[in-house]
């Protein structure tokens, strides 16, 4: 893995550590979040590990991904 994340190579699940990069906040800003519900975290394994969803970081940086449908659709 690159010693810097960007947006066009993130994995579908991120590390606490990874999303504060990407997000340039505090590991412990990313807990928080997930614990006031503004980033849900997915718990692994028997620690609880989080792991977060790409398209949750994405939608906080208010960007979405484009699906067929948004690439075909045009004014005519």
């Amino acid at each position: 893995m690159p010693d810097k994340l960007s947006l066009e190579n993130l994995p579908d699940l991120l590390t606490v550590k990874e999303v504060a990069e990407v997000l340039r906040v505090s590991p412990l800003t990313i807990k928080r979040w997930g614990k006031r519900g503004k980033l849900p975290a997915i718990r692994i394994n028997s620690r609880g590990d989080r792991r977060y969803k790409k398209e949750a970081v994405l939608w906080l940086l208010g960007i979405t991904q484009k699906t067929a449908s948004q690439d075909s659709s045009g004014p005519y």
